[in-house]
């Protein structure tokens, strides 16, 4: 068979990458007795979602290295942290997703091919959120 004259189904290409970082905080606006709102911390994942229409050559949705930036943000401003001090809202998982989707948008997405779709953040394998950024 020539796959040559195999006609490929339209569609979008989505990728997806998950960086690491460690970070405690605390919710004090929960009542008094809740686990979360004592001092704890967590081996955040964080993963970014990108979409286009039409690939970059050689065939690339964005190149996994141009998100560097997004993981040396990560270790530079959050890693080893406590977010409840550096953060301007209470930082849970939901208000973490989008601040770091606002981060990506304003710092990284003009420099990269790929859209930026959603930015899921996970506080333990069985636990996270998910900010899927309306369409621009």
């Amino acid at each position: 068979m020539d796959f040559r004259t195999i006609p490929l189904p339209a569609g979008d290409f989505t990728i997806g990458k998950t960086f690491s970082f460690e970070a405690g905080h605390r919710l004090p606006a929960l009542p008094e007795g809740h686990k979360c709102s004592r001092q704890h911390g967590h081996s955040y994942e964080v993963e970014v979602i990108l979409t286009t229409p039409s690939l970059e050559e050689p065939g690339f949705v964005t190149d996994f290295g141009a998100l560097t930036p997004f993981k040396e943000f990560l270790n530079t401003e959050l890693d080893h942290h406590n977010l409840h001090e550096i953060l301007p809202f209470e930082p849970t998982s939901e208000r973490l997703a989008q601040f770091l989707a606002w981060w990506f948008i304003q710092n990284l997405q003009p420099t990269i091919p790929g859209r930026l779709v959603a930015v899921l953040v996970r506080e333990t394998q069985s636990s996270w959120a998910r900010f899927d950024v309306e369409g621009r």
